[in-house]
Order: structure tokens, then sequence, then C-alpha cells
């Protein structure tokens, strides 16, 4: 479903001389349906980075990135859209999301996005609201109100609403009290059997032991490691 191979990335620094800085290379891996693998690796190895050229926020400087038949390293922009539409949700650490809109609209919008009825779509966001303790009362709120981790679970409810093949998480458990770690744990089991390709990036050791099937040591793709 997820399909890396030989992928590198280089950042221009155009305001110093256009110095090339290479932080990727050689970056390969696959996931398969029903698999969550974790990204490990020191802070500054690339993890992130690495998720966004799979997302394709960041352009890949060479090799393929395959998601789901799609190669996001060559895709027209038109084509990244359907993708993350239809294919591959991304639960990033910050809630980015247009003023003035409810909290569930924001939750059902992926849902939203692929038809799904206006009722259903927002019954499945209240269902997840409530499963992530975010009070009733504030679900007709804008998110943007709310607290950093009130904001966070809205996050997580909304990259999990509708059914993703693909999914890619980046701390989705960072922050989160006891209770609702567990409740993301749980959503992220109940995606991986129904066939969703995962991966994550994880400081929490024990989430990460926890719902991961094996690791990728970024730090391995870095070009000094190359050398």
């Amino acid at each position: 479903m997820i399909e890396l191979n030989n992928v590198s990335k280089s950042f221009i620094l155009h305001n110093q001389g256009s110095a090339v800085i290479p932080v990727m290379q050689n970056a390969t891996l696959c996931v398969k349906p029903g698999e969550c693998v974790g990204l490990t690796g020191v802070s500054g190895a690339g993890k992130s980075t690495l998720m966004r050229v799979i997302y394709g926020n960041y352009l890949a400087a060479s090799g393929s990135v395959v998601v789901g038949g799609v190669d996001v390293a060559k895709a027209e922009p038109r084509e990244i859209l359907a993708l993350r539409r239809e294919t591959l949700g991304y639960v990033s650490q910050f809630l980015r999301v247009v003023p003035r809109v409810p909290t569930l609209d924001v939750v059902a919008e992926p849902l939203l996005a692929v038809g799904t009825p206006v009722g259903q779509a927002r019954d499945k966001a209240a269902s997840l609201l409530a499963q992530l303790n975010i009070p009733e009362p504030l679900w007709g709120l804008s998110p943007t109100t709310f607290s950093g981790g009130e904001q966070q679970r809205v996050n997580i409810a909304r990259g999990f609403a509708y059914d993703y093949p693909a999914m890619l998480l980046d701390e989705p458990t960072a922050s989160l009290d006891a209770q609702n770690r567990t409740t993301v744990l749980g959503l992220i089991d109940t995606a991986k059997a129904r066939g969703a390709a995962i991966i994550g990036i994880f400081h929490d050791e024990a989430a990460r032991e926890t719902v991961c099937d094996c690791f990728v040591d970024v730090s391995d793709f870095s070009p000094k490691a190359m050398a």
C-alpha cells in the first residue's frame, strides 16, 4: 500500500547562495495493509521530512513514493488531492482549520468530501468526539478557541473519521492523558484490523511498542550514514 524506493530529498537555501543541503538518501521501505511501521531516529534525523515527502508536501529529489498505486513523486496536483481525499490520511501534531467552522463539521469534513450523507458524517464525528472526551457543548464552537490538548484530540478525531486505506501519524499520543491515549491506541488498532497501512512517529515508547509491527530507523537514510 505504501512503498518507497531509493527516495532522496535535499533542501535549497535560496537566501544563502542557493546552498544545497542533502537530508535523505536512498530511503526505502514498504508498508503492507494492516501493518504499522514506526519511524525511529534521533531528533533531526528526518522522520517528519519523510512523512511530508510521502504526503506530497515535499517533492522527492529522486526515487518513487507509491501510495495506493499513485507515485506521489511524479503525480499531478489533482492526483495528490484525490489521494489525500480518498486514500491517504495524515494526523499531524497541529490542527489547521478554517476559523469559525464548528468542531463537529471540522471532524465530519473528510467524510463529506467523499460524499457521505451529512447526517451520517456528523453522527460519526459526534461518536469520535465523545470517545476523545471533547464536551458536547464545544462541538458547535470553532476548535481554534480550544486548548492545545483539545485541539490535538479534535485533530485525531478528524484523522480517523474516514477509513483511509493508508495513514500517516505524527505523534498522535503526545501530551495525552492516560484515558485519551488508550482511546487513540484503540483507534489505531481498529484501523489496522480493517487493513489500513500506517506509518507513525511515536516518541511515546510504550505506545510505539503497542501498535507498531516493525521499525525503520530514518538515521539510516542520512547522507552521512551513506558516506
